[in-house]
């Protein structure tokens, strides 16, 4: 019987490229006398290859920003400190966020997040999509000291929602940190197609969140 549902962050709840891309645009205008010698496509473009889907650090990609470009009068400390500060402003849900939630939580599952990343970068997130408050458990990898496909991070939520790990389904958008981990962990996993990962042959997998609702009940029908 599945009686929690986890989920990871960026490219599953959180419309990470989209937010990205107006995080971006807010940021070229923020610092533009330093930024207007560069095209702003240009620069968005090159950050948003430079950021490998977050899977960089943003001190490396302003760092290699500022000397492609040619950037003075700002450093890497600078741009870093306002992503860390501001990101969290321009967060965008993937659509059905919040009402799938609302459904799975007043049909008495558990919720929870876990998501690699930076804390309290990562909470900050989560918190502007206004989605904290549905979620039981939430796991941040920095704060854990441990981090996807770890299946020890796995372990650790269902121990917190007091649960067995066959009793969790698990939602993300990575095969290998997410739908693998997390069915080696002992979890149910489904595969989040957001129309950036590549699609592989995997037969549990979704387009929107609200398809969940109707595979945990269908799910539930034969446990």
């Amino acid at each position: 019987m599945i009686k929690a549902i986890l989920f990871n962050l960026d490219g599953t709840l959180l419309d990470r490229q989209s937010s990205l891309i107006k995080f971006i645009d807010y940021q070229y205008e923020k610092f533009t006398d330093h930024l207007n010698h560069i095209n702003q496509n240009t620069f968005k473009n090159k950050f948003i290859e430079l950021d490998q889907h977050g899977y960089v650090w943003k001190d490396k990609v302003y760092t290699q920003l500022i000397d492609i470009f040619n950037i003075t009068g700002l450093n890497t400390n600078d741009l870093l400190e306002d992503y860390i500060n501001n990101f969290c402003h321009h967060c965008l849900p993937y659509p059905n966020l919040t009402e799938t939630l609302d459904i799975l939580r007043s049909n008495g599952y558990k919720l929870g997040i876990i998501t690699n990343g930076k804390y309290p970068f990562q909470y900050d997130n989560i918190k502007s999509l206004q989605i904290d408050q549905f979620m039981d458990v939430i796991l941040v990898s920095e704060k854990e000291n441990i981090k996807k496909p770890n299946p020890l991070i796995f372990e650790r939520a269902a121990k917190n929602l007091d649960l067995e790990l066959c009793e969790c389904l698990f939602v993300g958008d990575s095969l290998k940190n997410d739908y693998e981990a997390s069915k080696t962990a002992g979890m149910y996993s489904i595969y989040r197609l957001n129309g950036e990962n590549n699609f592989y042959s995997v037969s549990d997998s979704i387009k929107n969140l609200y398809e969940l609702i109707g595979i945990v009940k269908k799910a539930n029908k034969f446990l």
